[in-house]
């Protein structure tokens, strides 16, 4: 079987309210930093990897009148937020070991890719990888999922999706993917159980 994983909010934490709330001591500005960085189109590109950091930055500030300095700290504490989650990522090793290729469909800008490569060893697992900021392609855009399974020639009939965005889900299902709503890990495995894959 070939099981394909989303990073943030399944193999590692993604928890964006926290981390603001941690960079920004009043309710209101972190409503206000939520909504018109972590949660605007802004993010996306970034994500996407056509969005230069520093005009991200620039922007959100003009936004929310903030400085520069004080969106650029918050951006500079994702990469190091993005923690594993043990129990993910043992299923992930105890899936590779039973003999199903593994891959992950990820948005993700390049800071905070560049750090898990350089920091977590995860990605042995995993037979390919397709990062949304290399490709300049998001979640739940056709043409990701498209670029997947072409590039390591998945038969969609064959394949599982886990992901934590129940609209990445539904563009998935398009193509004929099996899918998971990840809740935890070992709700997870029990939906894959259900699969044969466990």
């Amino acid at each position: 079987m070939n099981i394909i994983f989303d990073l943030g909010g399944v193999v590692v934490r993604w928890e964006p309210e926290a981390l603001v709330a941690r960079v920004f001591d009043d309710p209101e500005v972190c409503k206000l930093v939520y909504s018109e960085f972590l949660a605007h189109p802004d993010w996306l590109e970034l994500d996407r990897g056509t969005l230069r950091p520093d005009l991200a930055v620039s922007r959100a500030a003009r936004r929310t009148r903030l400085t520069d300095q004080l969106i650029r700290d918050l951006l500079n504490t994702v990469p190091a937020s993005l923690v594993p989650i043990s129990e993910t990522v043992e299923l992930l090793y105890r899936l590779r070991d039973q003999g199903h290729a593994l891959y992950c469909l990820s948005n993700m800008h390049l800071a905070s890719i560049e750090f898990l490569e350089r920091t977590q060893s995860f990605w042995e697992v995993f037979k390919g990888k397709v990062i949304s900021c290399r490709v300049n392609l998001c979640k739940p855009e056709a043409e990701v999922y498209a670029h997947l399974l072409k590039t390591f020639q998945i038969d969609p009939a064959s394949a599982v999706f886990v992901d934590d965005v129940e609209r990445n889900l539904i563009a998935a299902r398009e193509f004929g993917i099996r899918t998971i709503l990840f809740e935890n890990a070992a709700q997870c495995a029990a939906e894959l159980r259900k699969f044969g894959c466990i």
